[in-house]
């Protein structure tokens, strides 16, 4: 395990993204699901494929700044089943379900065993399962924000059980109501204000409107309780030790979800790691300091690569 601390990069609101992707429906599982393919600013000297995760109630929006400032690879992007724009599957979803999503999106976007695999929060999780369970389908694992304790324990348990009874509330009313409940613009402000630790205020008016727009773009409300049970229910640390290829853990010092003792633990668990700590930074990686993301991306599988 490699542990360094570096800078979180401070910035405003960030300037119109510029990337082009081909937008790709296909089927997965009977079911239309979306994935945009961004090509690599350069193919002839791109690093390899990146398939990328979001996290929970999230869509292929919040990673795009990490896309912008991963120019030189050709990125993966989908919405999960039944948020955004992809299809609800057939059954529970779960991170198990997703797992199952990432596997055949590997097949049908013809990636190789080349190809890195990354997760945000709850896609940390989803990344960790699909790893484990097929390590012939890429060549390294890169989890922003892991989740690395279990969120019904501890401290934050009885947070998570209101934020569960919340879910399940609004997954038992009558639709019209229970979709206010949880689109309702306070309650996603609330969560969005919580989970920002920037103090730059443009950025963080930004990362509202973010969180305003897309938030709330969810096929029914039993996804939203299934993926959400599933989110609170397991770690990275289920996987870590069956985790054969190389790892980057990218975590924070400000991140409530996952504390630094904790991810320092997970990192002990992974049999080939690297630890990336970043300062001043919480749960909000991809929004708050995409730049100092990629740099530790870009390190990472340069020297991977090169080594190879």
């Amino acid at each position: 395990m490699l542990l360094r601390r570096r800078p979180a990069a401070a910035s405003g609101a960030p300037a119109p993204f510029q990337r082009r992707a081909t937008v790709r429906t296909v089927a997965v599982q009977g079911t239309p699901q979306r994935f945009w393919d961004f090509p690599a600013a350069d193919p002839e000297t791109a690093g390899p494929d990146i398939f990328m995760v979001h996290g929970f109630r999230g869509d292929h929006h919040g990673l795009l700044r990490l896309v912008e400032a991963l120019p030189g690879h050709r990125v993966i992007l989908p919405d999960l089943p039944g948020f955004g724009q992809g299809a609800a599957l057939p059954g529970t979803h779960d991170a198990a379900a997703y797992a199952d999503f990432v596997r055949a999106g590997f097949d049908v976007m013809g990636l190789g065993p080349d190809t890195v695999l990354l997760g945000h929060s709850f896609g940390s999780i989803i990344a960790a399962r699909t790893a484990a369970a097929h390590p012939e389908l890429l060549s390294e694992l890169i989890l922003i924000n892991p989740i690395s304790e279990p969120a019904l324990e501890g401290p934050k348990g009885f947070t998570s059980k209101l934020a569960e009874l919340y879910y399940l509330a609004a997954a038992r009313l009558p639709e019209k109501p229970g979709r206010a409940l949880l689109a309702n613009p306070g309650i996603v402000r609330a969560m969005s204000m919580l989970m920002a630790k920037t103090r730059n205020p443009g950025l963080r008016r930004w990362i509202h409107g973010q969180h305003d727009a897309y938030f709330s773009a969810f096929a029914s409300r039993t996804v939203v309780l299934d993926a959400f049970r599933s989110s609170i229910s397991e770690t990275v640390r289920e996987f870590a030790p069956h985790l054969r290829m190389p790892v980057l853990l990218i975590a924070a010092d400000r991140d409530d979800i996952g504390s630094v003792p904790a991810q320092r633990r997970l990192a002990a668990l992974v049999p080939d790691s690297e630890l990336e700590i970043l300062k001043g930074v919480g749960h909000l990686v991809h929004y708050e300091a995409p730049d100092s993301a990629a740099a530790l991306i870009t390190d990472f599988l340069g020297r991977r690569h090169r080594s190879a």
